[in-house]
């Protein structure tokens, strides 16, 4: 059986935790289904287990390396809606696109390396085949409740 159908068993072997799936605190859906083929994903937040929010601006409260870590955490989170919405991330055949957008201060330029603690994580789960789409990563001046980053993303079913 090729990567892409074991991604809950490959998940399951980075040793991280998935968050609780984030219930909406606005008019959206964390997740949308389109014609059975496309899986679209609401901008995401890095929400931990106790559904607290990592908080901080890149370049003033947070690191780099720690902004890559609340991506990697959005990543997570992503993947708690993915598993509440479908049932298995084994449902995912590969990733289309992730948007990232960075709260960070204006001199701050690594986006990218930011964005790939996600991006990373995707890959994991589901190879880089499969698990690695297009991608923009962008400087923001704010995020909702001072979060590092935010991150939606739109993937291929199977």
């Amino acid at each position: 059986m090729d990567t892409q159908h074991n991604a809950d068993e490959l998940f399951g072997k980075t040793g991280l935790t998935l968050p609780p799936a984030p219930v909406p605190l606005g008019l959206y859906k964390p997740a949308l289904t389109v014609e059975g083929k496309y899986l679209y994903l609401s901008g995401h937040l890095p929400v931990q287990e106790d559904k607290s929010l990592i908080k901080g601006r890149v370049g003033l409260d947070l690191d780099m390396d720690a902004g890559k870590l609340a991506a990697r955490q959005a990543g997570l989170t992503m993947l708690s809606t993915i598993k509440n919405h479908l049932g298995s991330l084994n449902k995912v055949k590969r990733v289309i696109k992730v948007f990232g957008m960075v709260n960070c201060t204006p001199d701050f330029a690594k986006h990218p390396y930011v964005i790939n603690g996600c991006s990373e994580l995707f890959a994991t789960v589901w190879g880089t085949d499969n698990g690695v789409g297009t991608r923009s990563a962008i400087g923001v001046s704010s995020l909702p409740d001072n979060i590092p980053v935010e991150i939606e993303a739109i993937f291929e079913l199977i």
